[in-house]
């Protein structure tokens, strides 16, 4: 990155929406109040943050835009994937009217995937849609879900499942923030980076493998690298296709099986961990087809478990509920679920369209081995 300012990446949005962009720089928190009037100017805003979060970043933020003059409210949830449902969503919303926050305000998203994915939607929703500024402080929102639009809540029946597109209007990565997450967030995180080498760019993907242990410490270079690279690859596939009729089916990767994981654990396993188990089995799936070249999954595997991601088996009972889930997969077309397969590592095999359907035999197999393994 320039020492003259922040990094920059610029994102097309589609028809009717604001092109924006994504800022990435260490301390660009502090820069924020001047970042949005510049940006995205508005009457009244909702900073929206968990409750963590909240104490560590948003008092300090909330404060800044006060004494900046800006009007602004902070609004914080319990923390948790468990809070990513229709009731937070109401709760937010009704703490936003109560706030008398118009049409001309906008919301702030300030956290991880979680808040990124609920305040978005909230944002997507209220008064038939306001403006929303992600601002990422976890590894997983900065390389991937605080880029492109993607906003929803968990149901019963499975991970974002109601939802909107609704793209930000900027995008502002606070790269100091890695600092403060502990090492096992790191690795939830970076799943999402190895992800975006996976399918496509090989020496991304080696390089993250170098350099893995300085990113699980939080080594600053190293981190800003991969911010960076994995902002650029999330962008170009973004900026082809918002909504997810194209080339963006390859953001899947992992997330058919992976999404399947954490529903049928009630999300208690985390997202990261559960995508790492979706590579590596969809990754297994592929070659089982034919599809994938052979070794694939066995590097997607000693990735995972260098970062100290491994899932256990799951039991036949768990296997069962897991596939079930897949069914209902959003992805999912005339009933039958649709999944990512790589070719190789950087190149995403692409059949009539970049994802294709599996036959459920081929999918329960591939979990069935996996389940003996635990035995």
């Amino acid at each position: 990155m320039s020492s003259g300012g922040p990094a920059g990446v610029h994102v097309r949005a589609g028809e009717g929406r604001h092109d924006y962009r994504v800022l990435v720089g260490p301390g660009l928190l502090e820069e924020v109040p001047s970042l949005l009037r510049a940006h995205v100017p508005a009457h009244h805003y909702a900073l929206i943050a968990d409750a963590m979060v909240g104490e560590l970043y948003g008092r300090r933020l909330h404060e800044r835009l006060v004494e900046a003059g800006l009007l602004c409210e902070l609004l914080t949830f319990p923390a948790g994937e468990r809070s990513k449902t229709r009731a937070t969503w109401s709760d937010l919303t009704d703490e936003m009217l109560a706030a008398a926050i118009g049409r001309d305000g906008a919301v702030l998203a300030l956290g991880g995937g979680v808040t990124g994915d609920l305040a978005g939607f909230v944002a997507a929703t209220y008064l038939r849609g306001i403006p929303v500024v992600q601002l990422p402080t976890s590894l997983v929102a900065m390389v991937d879900s605080a880029v492109g639009g993607k906003t929803g809540v968990d149901v019963p029946a499975g991970k974002n499942l109601v939802g909107a597109f609704h793209p930000p209007r900027l995008v502002v990565v606070d790269s100091n923030t890695v600092a403060t997450l502990p090492r096992a967030e790191r690795a939830q995180g970076l799943i999402e980076a190895f992800k975006h080498g996976a399918i496509m760019d090989e020496p991304y993907l080696s390089q993250l493998e170098r350099d893995l242990s300085d990113l699980l410490d939080g080594e600053p270079d190293a981190t800003a690298r991969a911010v960076l690279r994995s902002i650029e690859i999330k962008a170009r596939v973004v900026s082809e296709d918002e909504h997810e009729a194209g080339l963006r089916e390859i953001l899947n990767f992992g997330h058919t099986i992976g999404h399947a994981l954490e529903a049928q654990a009630d999300y208690r396993v985390p997202h990261g961990t559960a995508v790492g188990a979706g590579m590596v089995l969809e990754g297994r799936l592929g070659e089982a087809l034919g599809v994938t070249e052979p070794g694939t999954s066995e590097r997607l595997a000693r990735i995972v478990e260098r970062l100290e991601l491994t899932l256990p088996p799951l039991t036949p009972d768990e296997a069962s509920a897991a596939l079930a889930f897949v069914r209902v997969d959003k992805k999912a077309r005339r009933g039958r679920a649709r999944y990512v397969l790589l070719e190789a590592p950087g190149h995403v095999a692409r059949g009539e369209r970049w994802s294709r359907e599996v036959a459920d035999e081929a999918v329960t197999r591939v979990l069935e081995d996996w389940s003996a393994e635990g035995r």
